[in-house]
């Protein structure tokens, strides 16, 4: 976390402080009360004295981000400046303009707000940490990175040219973040059609019916299966 041109997440207090803060962060559009927090601290059982380390730590934590910030006693805000960067929103703006983007087939439009969405999403939430409401923002954030990569897959197989290598990336780092999710396997054999190399494209298909066919006893959509159907027709989509 940054204030200024000053770094200030070692100025917290502790573990306990940044969970506080990073609560807050991702709440700021409401207030919090007391109870929520010591919910987010302690979400198994809150040890006696809990309310009061709370107190301590929100005193501690008023201090490092200032009293124009951390507003409120037992309903509590973090108010920001207008233009500050926080990943999670910046990464969320993004991935809807650039999935809006490429539904409007402006591929080029959408070429920005997707790469600006993967940079800020794959940095994940609160690594190292542990709590039932961190996990459920992973999970979005985890969420927003698939989301990201197969828009910069999207708009790279739309526009072609130098952006069909993105393709091939996004496409494979879909399907070692999303396995079981076939737009990796569809981007990926579409990769290898635009490139002329329909072998490669099929063995892709293979894969995932495997998979599929081993894991899950299902078999590959209707789209995924007339894409093969067509490779393997004509050796090209």
């Amino acid at each position: 976390m940054r204030l200024g041109d000053r770094r200030v997440e070692h100025e917290l207090p502790g573990r306990q402080g940044r969970h506080i803060v990073a609560y807050l962060v991702v709440n700021r559009a409401r207030t919090v009360t007391r109870d929520e927090l010591l919910d987010a601290l302690w979400w198994r059982d809150a040890p006696e004295g809990a309310s009061g380390t709370l107190s301590t730590l929100l005193s501690r934590a008023r201090r490092v981000l200032g009293e124009e910030r951390l507003r409120g006693k037992s309903e509590l805000r973090l108010v920001l400046a207008a233009d500050a960067w926080i990943d999670l929103e910046v990464a969320e703006r993004a991935v809807h303009v650039a999935e809006s983007a490429v539904a409007q087939g402006d591929f080029r439009r959408a070429w920005a707000p997707a790469r600006t969405a993967l940079n800020a999403a794959k940095r994940g939430f609160l690594p190292g940490h542990d709590a039932p409401w961190i996990a459920e923002r992973r999970d979005h954030v985890a969420n927003i990175h698939v989301r990201a990569l197969e828009a910069i897959a999207q708009a790279g197989l739309g526009l072609r040219g130098t952006e069909l290598a993105s393709v091939e990336r996004a496409a494979r780092a879909l399907i070692v973040a999303a396995p079981f999710r076939e737009t990796g396997y569809l981007y990926l054999m579409q990769y290898f059609a635009a490139r002329g190399d329909a072998a490669e494209a099929l063995q892709v298909y293979e894969r995932l019916r495997r998979l599929l066919s081993e894991e899950l006893g299902t078999a590959p959509s209707p789209a995924l299966q007339e894409l093969h159907r067509s490779l393997l027709g004509s050796g090209a989509v």
